[in-house]
Parts: structure tokens; sequence; C-alpha cells
């Protein structure tokens, strides 16, 4: 059985103290198979949130390149090897805009440093802007967009961070105006950056703007942007750890669904299916200024049993056609979100196996940040993981494995439907 007194003790006294947990009782998970997972127990969760597991805990098919490869020879790519080169033709043959060559390290975090490194090297400039509700990792200089958290010595000015889109209160005040306002904030940004002697050099975004609330934004939405960010010069990064391998259903990339063409794309988690690897693709161009001015080189980074891993998942995804099952089982869960009745719910949206409902108190959506961590908690008690999400933590983040089907789907709507009437408003 489970002790969690003396495994949160333990955890403290090793770890460090303030260690991050899911849910006011966390879950002590000993094993997971597909979208279940198992904890200390015998208690069977359906895992409705991580998407770390891209195509489902402990697929056999990753299993056995992991294993195979780490029997074989692992090392790093100082040597010749031909799995990251294989690796890296089938991850560029799904991008476009001569995006097609790759740098594979260990985190989404060390990705996007990379990427911002780049911008840098191509534009000579150090300013950097991105949304003012966003997280793209850990290095001391990804930490800087942190929305959360503000690093020590406070916030630099040559990071600017502008008001993100939103679906219940629209920049510009209307879904119609919205492309434009946001556009014109990334202006005023630039501005800024150039007055202070920074410059402008780069534009992160998450495509998908997953951990602003994933607005609903139409393709396009991002072309009065990249019009002002081409007019002063500056790169595009598209983070792609969260939207990317096919999650939103209908496109293998959340800059696809958007109809962005992006300078340099970063991935990470899903990858490789829980294995530490994580890439940044870009042009040959910057590929090359970034190696002539960083000469940057990574242990662990495209070793063999990453790139088998990774290779793994890419052959997984076609062959059990999970974009295809992101997009039916994605739409049919949706469906049945949609016919959720509270009183506090105040939009259900998402694409693919990337789904949410925003809740609002009286219309005030900060207010209820209280409810939505309640209603967390209550589902896992009932057997469902899922997470909040929202500038406040106001709404519900469902994000399961690829593999997840509509019986499980089923059991989602059914356990949230249950869990909201018996919550007082």
């Amino acid at each position: 059985m489970s002790d969690t007194p003396t495994l949160l003790q333990r955890r403290a006294r090793l770890l460090g103290p303030n260690m991050t947990t899911f849910y006011s009782d966390p879950v002590h998970i000993v094993r997971g198979k597909g979208a279940w997972l198992w904890d200390a127990d015998g208690n069977r969760y359906l895992d409705c949130y991580n998407n770390v597991p891209h195509v489902g805990h402990a697929h056999p098919k990753v299993v056995d390149a992991i294993t195979r490869q780490a029997a074989t020879l692992n090392t790093h790519t100082r040597y010749l090897h031909e799995g990251i080169l294989d690796y890296a033709e089938r991850l560029t043959g799904t991008m476009d805009h001569d995006l097609d060559t790759m740098i594979m390290v260990c985190t989404g975090s060390e990705a996007n440093d990379i990427a911002l490194r780049m911008g840098r090297a191509m534009t000579g400039k150090i300013g950097i802007i991105c949304s003012d509700n966003t997280y793209h990792g850990n290095t001391d200089l990804v930490s800087h967009m942190s929305a959360k958290r503000t690093p020590i010595g406070g916030p630099v000015d040559w990071v600017k961070k502008v008001p993100s889109p939103d679906t219940l209160s629209p920049l510009g005040g209307s879904a119609e105006a919205q492309a434009q306002a946001f556009a014109d904030e990334i202006q005023r940004a630039i501005d800024e950056l150039e007055a202070a002697g920074h410059g402008f050099g780069t534009l992160i975004l998450d495509p998908f703007f997953a951990n602003e609330g994933f607005p609903d934004l139409p393709q396009g939405f991002l072309d009065p942007t990249v019009a002002v960010v081409r007019r002063a010069g500056g790169i595009i990064i598209a983070d792609e750890v969260q939207p990317g391998f096919g999650r939103t259903g209908r496109h293998f990339w959340g800059h696809q669904r958007i109809g962005l063409a992006p300078d340099i794309v970063t991935m990470g988690k899903p990858m490789g299916n829980g294995h530490p690897v994580a890439a940044v693709v870009t042009r040959p161009e910057i590929m090359t200024e970034f190696r002539t001015r960083f000469g940057y080189f990574n242990t662990f980074g495209g070793n063999p049993v990453s790139a088998a891993a990774a290779m793994a998942v890419l052959e997984v995804l076609e062959e059990e056609k999970l974009v295809d099952n992101a997009r039916d089982t994605g739409d049919y869960a949706l469906g049945l979100l949609k016919e959720l009745d509270h009183p506090m719910i105040a939009d259900v949206r998402g694409a693919g196996m990337f789904l949410g409902v925003e809740f609002a108190k009286d219309g005030d959506t900060e207010a209820a940040a209280p409810f939505c961590a309640k209603l967390v908690d209550e589902m896992r008690n009932r057997g469902v993981l899922l997470h909040s999400v929202g500038r406040y933590y106001h709404g519900i983040k469902i994000r399961p494995p690829m593999c997840f089907d509509r019986a499980q789907a089923d059991m989602l709507a059914e356990t949230l439907d249950a869990a909201l009437k018996a919550m007082p408003v």
C-alpha cells in the first residue's frame, strides 16, 4: 500500500522542498498501459492529462526500440551513427518551409534555449517577445519568458510580454478584431525594444497558445503578426512541445493548423514517449549561422537510444493512424463535453486530443479558480486525471495519450458530469 505522508517526507528531504505534485492527495503511480495508470493500491485511473506518453504508456514498440538499441550501442554524436540521420529525414519530412535541418537535445527547455540563441545569431539583436501567460521551459534564458515566476533579479527589459489572445475576453474587444489587436501589441513591443537599444530579434509562441488556455483562433490569425515581425527583420519560433506530433487531430503540427510559416520549430515531451528527447528544426542558413557562432554540442542529444525511441513514436503514429484517431475521437469527445450542463461553464473548446472547459463565476473567470481546483481533485478521486489551465487556472485541460478511444471519452464525460453535479456552485 502507498504511504503518501512518508513518501512526501522523503521527497522533501532528498529532493528539496516545494517539489510540485498534482492534486491535494498526490497519486503514487506504479504502472501504466495505454491511457491507463495504476497506483500502489491497485486503483486504476484514466489518464486525460499526461502528454508525455504520446502514443500510450509503455507502448511495446517504443519499449522494444529503446531496449534493442541500448543493448547494441549508445554514444554521442561525435561518433557517426545513422539513427539520428534517419530520424532527421523522417521528422523534417513532416514539415514545409525549408525546415529540414535538426539538432536533437534532451528537453524542451534546451530546445527553446537553442532556438532563442539561433534568433540572436541571425539578427544580432537580443530582444525577445512572448505572450504574458506562457511557459517555455527552465533554463536561465527561457525562464525569463515564464508568466508565473519572475527569476531572481526581476524582469529583464530585453523581454517584452504581450497580452495573449483570449476567447471570452478577446483583444480589441471582439473575435474579429483580435488578430490585428495582437499584431498591434507585437508592434508596440518591437518599438519598445528598439528604443531601449536591445533591438528586436525573436518572437516565440506556442501556435496553439496551450498554456494561455488554447483560445479558438482561425487559420490565418497570425498573418498580421507575421507581417509585423517580417517588417522588423525578426525570427519566429513555434514551440510545438504541446500541440505537435498530430495532437490537434487534423494537422501534424500546430503551426500548420494556424497557417504559420515559422523560422524555427521546437519540440520535446511527446517526442520519445517518455524517453528524454527533444529537438530544434530550422532552415539550413539559420543552422549554419548558429553552429558557426556557438559551436554547440550536447553529449546526450541525438544519442542512438534517443533516436530509436523518437523514430518508434513516428512509426506508431503512422501504423496505428493515431492522428486520425485524435481527429475522430477528439471530435466525439468534444461533442460530449459540449452537452455538459453547469451554470459555471463559460466555454468548451479544443481540437483533437487537446480539449478543455473554461469556467466563470457570475462572468468572472478569476473567481472560478477555486471551483476549478476542487473539480480537478474531485475528478482524481473519481479515477480520471486532468488538470487546470488558463490565466487564473480557471479551466480544465484534457490532453490524453493519442490512443484514447470512444469508450474512454464516454467515461471522461460521464465522470465529469457526475463530478459537476456533486459540487456546490
